[in-house]
């Protein structure tokens, strides 16, 4: 077992997850960046196994939470509860921006760290609980906090919120292209241009091809029609 340095900030993200490693190497190392310059085991594996985790946690939850519902409508609460958003503001709350290991010439104030950074830490988290205490732990610890996020009607994601605009106006369907990619390999910023016959093109970015075609989509709503919520 690791020596617990720093122990203050990870007995506040316990006390936040409502969970103690066994392991808090786990911890330390979901804490830890690949831009961190430390030379230490960063988060990278622990996010690849803690996002996948997520979702097996987030599909049991929603299955059993909603029996009666149609697999698109529980598609779009999963998506919704496993967007970069959501696991930001989870992230936040948590405290994970204070204390993860990054480049410190990079970002002046823990609050200026970009939101892909935040959403890769909490994933490296789950992977991390997972890793120590097995499933039934790290299904209680997304649920914890996702869980009260799942309430309400099934959310409608800007993609087909836009189609159906689209649609439901004669015109054909959204034109998303890439128009570039910038940043380092271990953190890329895409930028996509979507377009609807008739209306200016609208680019937004995001940490993946898919997060830039949401946030452009959502955009582009915001023009054309009030933020496409009808």
């Amino acid at each position: 077992m690791a020596d617990r340095g720093g122990s203050d900030e990870l007995d506040e993200i316990e006390a936040a997850l409502g969970f103690a490693f066994a392991d808090v190497s786990l911890l330390q190392q979901a804490l830890t960046h690949p831009a961190s310059g430390t030379g230490a085991a960063s988060l990278e594996r622990l996010e690849f196994l803690g996002d996948r985790v997520l979702g097996l946690a987030l599909a049991g939850m929603l299955y059993r939470r909603f029996p009666a519902e149609a697999p698109g409508d529980l598609a779009r609460r999963h998506a919704a509860l496993a967007g970069g958003r959501t696991l930001d503001r989870v992230g936040r709350s948590i405290g994970l921006h204070r204390h993860l290991k990054t480049d410190p010439r990079a970002f002046a104030r823990p609050d200026d760290l970009p939101s892909s950074m935040v959403e890769d830490a909490l994933e490296a988290v789950i992977g991390a609980v997972y890793l120590d205490a097995g499933h039934d732990a790290a299904t209680a610890v997304v649920e914890r906090f996702l869980a009260p996020l799942a309430a309400g009607a099934p959310p409608r994601d800007a993609k087909s919120a836009l189609q159906e605009w689209a649609q439901g106006r004669g015109l054909p369907l959204p034109v998303y292209r890439v128009t570039g990619c910038e940043g380092p390999d271990h953190e890329p910023t895409f930028a996509v241009e979507v377009a609807v016959e008739g209306f200016p093109a609208v680019e937004s970015r995001g940490a993946s091809k898919r997060a830039a075609e949401f946030a452009a989509a959502e955009a582009l709503l915001a023009i054309v029609d009030g933020g496409g919520r009808l």
